[in-house]
């Protein structure tokens, strides 16, 4: 049975990394939660999907940040907006959190800016008081690393004073950046060290390093690049694509082999994300109704559970748990 995680919450219900999107997760009976941590100006490590923070927050609509809306290339992408590493903690902790796609979900956005945005250490509490576990996610620690942020030592501090460095059994830390994972290895954090893997594309830190020599994700899905992971972390977590292995028509062909293929070599294997909406199902499993409306997501999850996954990433937690721990072909 896989573990279930809240990811970045329950944000199919309430916004993401908020308050009281951890607190439903945990009430839905989640294995853990799934902080995303961005730093603010004076290091204090911020709970946001991402940097660019005018589509998650309501800092559009304050007149005393408008002169801080600016353009940043991060990870290869343009983006114009506010960032949080240009505020510092006291200022981001004014903001309230926002839906970020509030045409798939209305719901969710009728609770806008009734809470503010967290810091790490609050979803650390906050996990423990529910006795939950945490999977932590850096964001883009190379382009942070260009502005004078060590990401890796930050998480360190961090997890040092709020007591959560010995976590062994209840904390993983994953990243789409494998240096960013060996730096916190050799800086002595125990706790399991999980790479992301897309279906496309590098890590931008091998990227900035190696330039175009820089290993791909799909390279890390050959033998020779689950070898090498295993040696360097404990998982691997990937994208629902690569276990769906969808053809040309949209239709599932998997489970694909590379679950066991990881698991043979030791790795635990997670996937993300599952999400019951259509907009974000293939083709075969949507239904009437428009993107919105839920589609036949436990047809789509039911491949995800043959593969025999270690852990899912999902949305709308109590689905997840229903579905996951039900065990029944159409639970």
């Amino acid at each position: 049975m896989p573990l279930i995680i809240g990811h970045r919450g329950a944000p199919g219900y309430l916004p993401e990394h908020s308050r009281i999107s951890y607190q439903r997760a945990v009430r839905a009976g989640v294995d853990a939660v799934e902080p995303d941590v961005v730093p603010a100006k004076d290091g204090v490590l911020v709970v946001r999907h991402e940097n660019e923070i005018g589509a998650t927050t309501d800092v559009a609509d304050r007149p005393e940040f408008a002169a801080r809306r600016t353009a940043k290339t991060v990870d290869g992408r343009m983006l114009t907006g506010w960032f949080a590493e240009d505020f510092t903690w006291a200022e981001l902790r004014t903001l309230r959190c926002r839906e970020r796609i509030p045409a798939l979900r209305p719901d969710s956005a009728g609770h806008d800016d009734a809470e503010p945005v967290l810091r790490l250490r609050e979803v650390l509490d906050l996990a423990r008081e529910g006795g939950v576990g945490v999977v932590l996610e850096i964001k883009h620690a190379a382009f942070f690393a260009r502005s004078g942020f060590d990401m890796a030592e930050l998480v360190r501090a961090e997890l040092d004073e709020a007591g959560w460095a010995d976590a062994a059994d209840t904390l993983v830390i994953e990243s789409f950046e494998p240096l960013v994972l060996a730096r916190l290895r050799e800086g002595g954090i125990r706790c399991p060290l999980v790479q992301l893997v897309e279906a496309e594309g590098a890590p931008w830190d091998l990227r900035a390093r190696d330039g175009g020599e820089a290993a791909s994700y799909a390279s890390m899905r050959t033998p020779a690049g689950l070898d090498a992971l295993a040696g360097a972390v404990e998982g691997v977590s990937l994208d629902k694509a690569l276990i769906l292995d969808a053809d040309g028509r949209g239709r599932a062909r998997g489970p694909a082999p590379v679950v066991r293929e990881a698991q043979d070599r030791g790795l635990r294997v997670f996937t993300w994300t599952c999400r019951p909406e259509n907009a974000f199902l293939l083709p075969e499993f949507r239904g009437l109704g428009g993107d919105a409306a839920r589609g036949d997501y436990r047809g789509e999850w039911a491949v995800l559970r043959a593969a025999g996954v270690d852990g899912v990433f999902v949305d709308h937690p109590d689905l997840g748990v229903e579905f996951f721990r039900g065990g029944g072909p159409n639970s």
